[in-house]
């Protein structure tokens, strides 16, 4: 699987790795998840056809289908990944992530529709990532 996804979660991840090379316990923690997450997603071998236990749709879409990844329980962190599969295609386009869905709970759930479907619409109006290639809208 193809990962897309946009400049402002590059810089959110760039950010939350430099916290963790700094000593940031809880940043290094919820960088380790985002990463594996996102290698859970390269590792897909097509998009899902159906929910498993890490990857599941996000009901509180509207516009387009997104699904998030999770991990499993943590204390205290709940790292989700919300992402889209444009159909006929291997590819999944990371929209944002929250690092704190633990203490933010299903409030994270309420704008994942609207704001995932802006950056869903500017991966579509830029040719689908063709010119821009992995880890950028």
């Amino acid at each position: 699987m193809e990962l897309f996804w946009p400049e402002s979660f590059d810089e959110q991840l760039d950010r939350l790795e430099d916290e963790a090379d700094h000593g940031d316990e809880r940043a290094r923690t919820v960088f380790e998840y985002v990463v594996a997450e996102m290698d859970y997603l390269r590792r897909l071998p097509a998009p899902p056809m159906s929910e498993t236990p890490t990857l599941k749709p996000v009901r509180q879409s509207k516009k387009h289908e997104v699904w998030r990844v999770s991990h499993p329980y943590h204390h205290g962190i709940a790292v989700r990944l919300i992402c889209w599969f444009p159909p006929d295609e291997n590819t999944a386009v990371v929209a944002l992530f929250s690092g704190d869905k633990a203490n933010m709970g299903d409030v994270f759930y309420d704008s994942v529709g609207s704001r995932a479907d802006q950056i869903i619409d500017q991966w579509i109006r830029e040719g689908e990532g063709e010119e821009n290639g992995e880890e950028g809208i």
